[in-house]
C-alpha cells in the first residue's frame, strides 16, 4: 500500500526541557509504574516494580553511562532479579565492547579499532575484529538508499566541525572556513576503504582520509545488544541508547498494557519534557524508534545554529527541517534513515521513506508544522494536534 504523508501541528502544550539525557536508575522496589521514554530526550519512568506471588514478570531497570558518551537504560520484564541483572550485565559488556571497537577518539590495549585504523591510513591493511567491517559493509549495503549522505568516510570534514563545537564549549565559538572544509571534504571518497574479508583487514588507501561512524553506530549496536538478549531469553524489554535511540523488544508483560509508550521531544525548546507533557506519544511494540533533531549536538555564532548533522553536498549542516523521527524494526538502519532523511529536502525523503517496507517517519520542520506518514499517525497517542513553536512560545509566558 502507497504510504501518504499528512500536514500534522503538533501538541497544544510542552514544558521547557533540556537537552540532556534524563534517564534514573532505580534500584529499590516501588508499586508498578508506567513505562514512558522520550525519543530525543529520553525519559524513562521504568521503575521496577515488586515480586508477583503469582510468578508473573516483574519489571526491572538498569542504567549505566560506559558507552557511546551517553547514558544507557535497559527496562526489562524478568522472572527475577538475577534474571534481568544477568541481562543487564551482558547488555552493559556487549555495549563496552562495541563502544571501544567503533571508537574514533581512544585507542585500547590490545585492540584494533576505528581509532587505530585512522593512525593507520595510508599505511597498508589493518587486522581488526569482524564487527567492524560488518558496520563498514552495513554502510556500504545501505548507501544506495541515499547515495553519499551517511558515510562512514566523512570523518576529515565531520572532525573539523567536531573540533569547533568542542572549542565553542570552553568560549571559541567560530565557523569552520570554507576552504578548510573544502579541502578536507577531497578526502572523503569511500572507494578508498578495502575489504579482505578472508584477512579480515580493513585499509584505507587515501592516508587523509578518517573514519567516522557516529551517525550509525549507536543505533547498530543497540540492534546487536537487542538481538543478544532475545536470544537469552528477554521477550519484554526497552533499550534506550541516549533516548534518540530506542528499540523495543516485544511487548509490555503487563496484562494492563498491549503497547510500549515512547514520548517525541520538540525541538523548539530547550529542557527535558517532564512525564506526561511529550509533544506526542508513539504507542507501539517490537520496533526501533530514532530520532534526529538540530537540537542535540550544537553550538551558536551570532545568533545562528550551527549543528552535528553535516550534509556532505554543501558541508554545512542541514537546515530542510528540525526534526526527523525513524520507526522501523532495526535499530541500525533506523538511525542510518533518521540521519539520510534528515539531511534531504522534505520531497526526497519521503519519497525514500515510501519505498521501503515497514517504515515510518515523522517530519517536524522550522515553522513548527509536522508532517508524517500515516502508518506512524496511526501510531500516535493524540495525533498530535497545536504547533510546536506555538507551545514554546505559550509556555514562556
Amino acid at each position: 500500500m502507497m504510504k501518504t504523508n499528512t500536514y500534522l501541528p503538533l501538541l497544544a502544550r510542552l514544558s521547557v526541557i533540556i537537552l540532556v539525557l534524563a534517564v534514573t536508575m532505580m534500584t529499590g522496589c516501588t508499586a508498578p509504574q508506567r513505562t514512558e521514554t522520550s525519543v530525543g530526550s529520553a525519559q524513562t519512568d521504568g521503575q521496577n516494580t515488586p515480586p508477583s506471588d503469582q510468578g508473573t514478570p516483574v519489571k526491572y531497570s538498569s542504567s549505566f553511562t560506559s558507552s557511546f558518551d551517553t547514558v544507557i537504560t535497559l527496562i526489562g520484564y524478568a522472572n527475577s532479579q538475577a534474571e534481568f541483572d544477568r541481562w543487564a550485565d551482558l547488555a552493559e559488556s556487549e555495549f563496552q565492547n562495541l563502544h571501544q571497537l567503533f571508537d574514533i577518539y581512544h585507542e585500547y590495549p590490545g585492540l584494533n579499532n576505528l581509532m587505530t585504523i585512522n593512525n593507520q591510513a595510508g599505511k597498508g591493511p589493518v587486522q581488526v575484529d569482524a564487527r567492524i567491517l560488518d558496520l563498514i559493509e552495513f554502510y556500504q549495503d545501505t548507501d544506495q538508499l541515499a547515495p553519499g549522505k551517511v558515510s562512514p568516510s566523512l570523518g576529515s570534514v565531520l572532525r573539523i566541525w567536531h573540533d569547533h563545537r568542542e572549542a565553542a564549549e570552553s568560549g571559541q565559538a567560530t565557523v569552520p572556513n570554507v576552504a578548510d572544509l573544502q579541502a578536507a571534504a577531497e578526502h572523503i571518497d569511500p572507494a578508498t576503504l578495502k575489504i579482505d574479508r578472508q584477512a579480515s583487514t580493513l585499509e584505507l588507501t587515501d592516508s587523509q582520509v578518517r573514519l567516522d561512524v557516529g551517525a550509525v553506530a549507536k543505533g547498530y549496536a543497540t540492534e546487536i545488544v537487542a538481538r543478544l538478549l532475545q536470544s537469552q531469553g528477554m521477550t519484554s524489554g526497552i533499550i534506550s541508547a541516549g533516548g534518540s535511540n530506542v528499540r523495543l523488544i516485544g511487548k509490555p508483560a503487563d496484562p494492563s498494557r498491549e503497547t510500549w509508550a515512547i514520548g517525541i521531544q520538540n525541538p523548539f525548546v530547550s529542557m527535558l519534557i517532564p512525564e506526561g507533557q511529550s509533544v506526542d506519544v508513539i504507542q507501539t511494540n517490537n520496533t526501533s524508534i530514532v530520532t534526529s533533531g538540530d537540537y542535540q549536538r550544537y553550538y551558536t555564532v551570532d545568533g545562528a545554529l550551527y549543528h552535528h548533522l553535516i550534509d556532505p553536498d554543501t558541508l554545512m549542516p542541514a537546515n530542510h527541517q528540525r526534526a526527523v523521527t525513524i520507526v522501523t524494526p532495526d535499530s541500525g538502519l533506523a538511525d542510518y534513515l533518521s540521519t539520510a532523511v534528515f539531511l534531504l529536502p522534505y520531497e526526497d525523503g519521503s519519497k525514500l521513506v515510501e519505498s521501503l517496507p515497514d517504515c515510518e517517519a515523522l517530519w517536524i520542520f522550522q515553522d513548527g508544522s509536522m508532517r508524517a506518514t500515516d502508518g506512524l499517525i496511526a501510531l500516535l497517542k493524540d495525533k498530535a494536534q497545536g504547533n510546536a513553536k506555538d507551545m514554546a512560545e505559550n509556555l514562556a509566558k
